[in-house]
Order: structure tokens, then C-alpha cells, then sequence
């Protein structure tokens, strides 16, 4: 990857699958160092579809590129979105707002999206407005719309299907350091330690990274800062 594809801009496309948690599969497959690797590496860009749809288009994104591309994919189904019928590039760092909210902003890459949207019901549910935003990308971040939701929420909470450390969650750390330093950030991802064989649905629950966990986190933080 960096020798004899990044070093030289090359236009290659890596489609990384098994990505997060991998069940059954074990320590030795589960995707969860990614993020943490291909961010140190310049000339890379990556993206995490949260579904098959969003695949269709940074596919093609990544195919018209003149540089590198990390594509993430988790294991087993795809939620069943429909596809649009001709699959168009989207701009390399440009995110989706999927709610808007003033309470929190909730951040995520990839299948974690669609549990910050469960997430975010539950949290209407207790009179709390929460912001949900498709990153889609890693690297680039979406800058200017998250130091926007950072400055109108003041609270942003990450979570990513990968090591809490070095991954999505600390490239907006980094970011809203040095853009937006008052706002305040909770990083959820998997600890640092090698994940066993599992259920994925228990395994999430055991990292709070499933919709529960992340509506009763939110919900606590705020109720402390009122």
C-alpha cells in the first residue's frame, strides 16, 4: 500500500471487506484496525458506505479517481436500501446530514449510521434533539459540516465498528481541537483489546456501540451538563 501505491499516487482501489466485527469469525478476521492504519498513509482516501446504495457510488467515486481509495464493507447482508439506477461519484470528504438536531451531534461511518438513527428516536423520545451525520468518509472528514454541528451543539459523540483508538473518532478529535476547541467529544468504538468469537449484535452491546447504549450515553451526558 505505501510503496508501490500511495508513495506513487497510483489510482488503485482497495475494497476491504469484513470490516468491523466479524462474529464467528474470530480475532484473526475482524476488521478493526483499518481506519487506525490507512489514516497515517498520505494520498489515501477513505470511505465507509452505510449501505449498498452509498457502495454503488463511492464504487464509482473510487473508479474516476486519480489517486488511492479505501472502500469498507462489513460482513453478511446489506440493509436492503434500493439502488439508484446509475451510480454517480460523490465528491471525495462530503458527509450527509440524515437529521438535524441542537442537542448532540452523533457521527458515524458505515453500518454504524443506521444505529445512530435508531439512537436518535430514542433520545426524541426523552425531548432530546440529536443531529445524525453520515461521515461516509474517513479521510477526508467532512470538515466544514462537522465543525458546524460541533459549534451549534457543543456535544459531539463518534462511533465507529472499529478500535476506539487511531480510528474515525480521533480524526474528529483532532479536528475540533484545533477548529472548535470548546465542544466537547465522546469517542464509542471497540477497546484495546482482541475481540473473540461472538454473536456481532452481543458484541456490539459489549463495546456500546448499539442503539441502547448509545441513547442512554447521550442522554446521560447531557442530563450531567444541564
Amino acid at each position: 500500500m505505501v510503496h508501490d501505491v500511495a508513495l506513487q499516487g497510483l489510482p488503485v482501489t482497495f475494497v476491504l471487506d469484513r470490516a468491523g466485527l466479524v462474529g464467528a469469525d474470530g480475532p484473526t478476521h475482524h476488521g478493526v484496525l483499518d481506519f487506525a492504519y490507512l489514516r497515517a498513509i498520505p494520498n489515501f482516501v477513505i470511505a465507509a458506505p452505510r449501505n449498498e446504495n452509498d457502495l454503488q457510488h463511492l464504487l464509482a467515486s473510487a473508479a474516476e479517481a486519480d489517486g488511492p481509495w479505501a472502500i469498507r464493507i462489513p460482513r453478511g447482508a446489506a440493509p436492503g436500501t434500493p439502488l439508484d439506477p446509475d451510480a454517480k461519484p460523490i465528491p471525495a470528504g462530503m458527509g450527509e446530514t440524515l437529521r438535524s438536531g441542537t442537542d448532540i451531534a452523533l457521527l458515524g461511518v458505515g453500518k454504524t449510521v443506521l444505529v445512530l438513527e435508531a439512537a436518535a428516536e430514542q433520545l426524541a423520545e426523552r425531548g432530546i434533539q440529536a443531529e445524525v451525520i453520515d461521515a461516509r468518509f474517513v479521510k477526508p472528514l467532512d470538515e466544514a459540516r462537522i465543525r458546524d454541528a460541533a459549534s451549534r451543539c457543543q456535544r459531539v459523540m463518534t462511533v465507529e465498528d472499529h478500535f476506539a483508538q487511531g480510528g474515525f473518532g480521533s480524526a474528529v478529535l483532532e479536528l475540533l481541537a484545533r477548529d472548535v476547541p470548546e465542544a466537547r467529544v465522546q469517542v464509542l468504538g471497540h477497546g484495546d483489546q482482541f475481540i473473540e468469537h461472538g454473536d456481532v449484535v452481543d458484541q456490539w452491546r459489549s463495546s456500546g456501540i448499539d442503539a441502547d447504549s448509545i441513547a442512554e450515553k447521550a442522554g446521560s451526558w447531557l442530563a450531567g451538563s444541564r
